[in-house]
């Protein structure tokens, strides 16, 4: 009796670790997207020069990949250069902007704020600290996908409440190499090596009004990320949660057989 308790109890704790977690908090790499643009980092702070028109970086993190957008709780990053040096409401002024990779586990695109968004420019404040909340009643733009048939309204005139069950997740090299109608060389992913992160803090693009010279964007320090649910464990997780589990009965049934025998 005392056996299977030991056993129920294994795989009450296995499940456990698999379904719930705290909230997760991400870290976030720096990576060029398009063109030459410059990346310097010095402890918590990052520099991004973006010197010229089409030149593109971005800050991306895949650790709550997984969740969906309505999981979010807080989504931060602080802006440590002087942006009065540009013209208020445009966009070197409110920079950077956000990129969610989305998925209904076939599909995937890039969900969107825009910074010179007037709707967005409220938010700001030396950089942005958000939850969903402030997110879900503006207007979600979508790229990098032609079919949009598998969103809300085809993807027209969303907000971000519209594709709040919509998981984040990015796709994989594999997936990105092979491309699909619609993606394009802007998209948020490592040029070269097409590494991608579900979420990204993005700098510089096509329009002139992105470019900032030099000294470049700086932020840093209070950059963070939280989800209100656990990521969707990967299949290698499970499995090695599996074999624990089962090493465990094991080694249980031996020590009481042996037991048995003496």
């Amino acid at each position: 009796m005392r056996f299977k308790v030991f056993v129920a109890a294994c795989a009450a704790a296995m499940i456990s670790l698999v379904s719930t977690s705290p909230s997760a908090s991400a870290g976030f790499d720096s990576f060029v997207i398009r063109g030459t643009p410059t990346i310097n980092v010095s402890g918590a702070t990052t520099e991004f020069l973006i010197t010229a028109s089409g030149q593109k970086a971005g800050l991306g993190s895949s650790d709550i990949d997984g969740t969906t957008l309505g999981d979010i709780t807080a989504l931060s990053i602080n802006r440590l250069d002087d942006e009065t040096r540009f013209a208020s409401g445009s966009g070197p002024a409110v920079a950077p902007y956000l990129n969610f990779w989305i998925t209904d586990g076939t599909n995937y695109a890039v969900v969107a704020n825009e910074p010179s968004n007037p709707a967005f420019q409220p938010l700001y404040n030396n950089g942005y600290n958000l939850s969903f909340a402030d997110l879900a009643d503006k207007t979600a733009k979508v790229y990098e996908n032609s079919d949009m048939s598998w969103l809300p309204n085809n993807g027209v005139g969303l907000t971000f409440a519209d594709l709040a069950g919509f998981m984040i997740k990015a796709p994989t090299i594999a997936e990105l190499t092979a491309g699909w109608a619609g993606l394009g060389t802007g998209a948020p992913r490592e040029l070269g090596t097409n590494v991608a992160y579900g979420v990204n803090w993005v700098f510089g693009d096509s329009l002139s009004n992105y470019v900032s010279g030099d000294p470049g964007y700086l932020v840093g320090n209070t950059l963070s990320l939280a989800s209100s649910a656990s990521a969707v464990p990967e299949p290698a997780s499970v499995a090695l949660w599996g074999l624990g589990l089962l090493g465990m009965v094991v080694a249980a049934r031996r020590r009481r057989q042996a037991t048995t025998t003496v």
